[in-house]
C-alpha cells in the first residue's frame, strides 16, 4: 500500500546572511516518517512558491511546525514591536490560509507551537507576544544559562517542565487516556483570545492554553503548544498524538 504523504511547512532562513532558504527541523520529518508512518514532504512557507490548492491535492495531511519567528501582530490587529521580532510574514500568508483550507476540505491538520498559534489566528483569535509578561504566568521560553545564553544541552531544553490539565471527556483526554499530562515548553507567544471555532482542550498550571481543536472540523484538526515532535519515538504522550494523526492521514489516503 502506498504511504500517505504529509506536507511539513518550511520557515524562511538565511545562510551566512546571504542565501535565502526554507528550513524544516529534522525532528519534525522523523516524527512524521517514524511515528505517523507517512512520507514527509517539505513545502515552502511562501505564497509565491506554494499554491495551497495544488498542495492539498498532493498531500494527505499537513503539519504546521514550530518556528523561531512570531506570527506578525497585524494579523490579530495589534501593533508590532522590534523586541518581538523576528517575523515571517510569508509563512503567515501560507499557514493562516492553509489552516482554513485544511479544515474546510477535511485534510488532517496538526499544529505544533507556532502551528497552534497560527490555527488560532486563522480562526479569528489573538496572541500575546510574551506570555511571561502576563501576571501570574511562568516563563515558557527555553532554559538559559546565567549569562543569558541558551542552554547547550537539548535534553535540558526539551525536558518536561509543567503539567497540562485536559478537559474531561475532550478529544485529547480520550486520545491520551488521561486528564493530566506533562510537557516541554519553548515559546514566547501564546493564545490570548481563542478564535471563534477554537475549543480549548488543555491548559497549563498558570492558565496558558496548551491544546486546542477546531470545532466541527470534518477531520483531524488539533494543535499543541509544546514541541510534540521532539520525542514521539519514546514519549507515550507525543507518540499517541502522532499515531492518531497518522491514522487520520492514512484514512484520508484510502478515501
Amino acid at each position: 500500500m502506498r504511504r500517505p504523504v504529509v506536507g511539513v511547512i518550511g520557515n524562511a532562513y538565511r545562510i551566512e546572511n546571504r542565501f535565502a532558504t526554507q528550513m524544516v527541523g529534522e525532528r519534525n520529518l522523523r516524527a512524521v516518517a517514524e511515528v505517523a508512518g507517512a512520507l514527509p514532504l517539505m513545502f515552502a512557507g511562501s505564497p509565491e512558491i506554494t499554491d495551497i490548492g495544488a498542495l492539498l491535492d498532493a498531500v494527505d495531511g499537513i503539519v504546521l511546525t514550530g518556528a523561531r519567528a512570531n506570527v506578525h501582530p497585524t494579523r490579530f490587529k495589534t501593533e508590532p514591536h522590534a523586541r518581538h521580532e523576528p517575523y515571517d510574514i510569508h509563512r503567515d500568508d501560507v499557514a493562516l490560509a492553509l489552516s482554513e483550507a485544511c479544515v474546510a476540505r477535511g485534510v488532517p491538520l496538526f499544529g505544533i507551537c507556532r502551528g497552534l498559534q497560527e490555527m488560532n489566528v486563522a480562526f479569528g483569535g489573538s496572541l500575546h507576544p510574551e506570555i511571561r509578561e502576563l501576571p501570574g504566568r511562568m516563563n515558557h521560553r527555553m532554559p538559559r544559562l546565567e549569562n543569558g545564553e541558551i542552554h547547550p544541552d537539548p535534553k535540558v531544553i526539551f525536558a518536561d517542565r509543567h503539567d497540562v490539565s485536559l478537559i474531561p471527556g475532550g478529544a485529547f483526554a480520550k486520545l491520551l487516556g488521561r486528564e493530566t499530562i506533562r510537557v516541554n515548553s519553548l515559546h514566547g507567544q501564546g493564545i490570548l483570545e481563542p478564535g471563534e471555532r477554537v475549543v480549548i482542550e488543555g491548559v497549563a498550571e498558570d492558565g496558558t492554553i496548551e491544546a486546542i481543536r477546531i470545532a466541527d472540523a470534518p477531520g483531524f484538526a488539533l494543535g499543541v503548544q509544546w514541541h510534540a515532535e521532539y520525542d514521539p519515538q519514546r514519549n507515550p504522550i507525543n507518540r499517541a498524538l502522532f499515531e492518531a494523526f497518522g491514522a487520520a492521514v492514512q484514512a484520508t489516503r484510502q478515501r
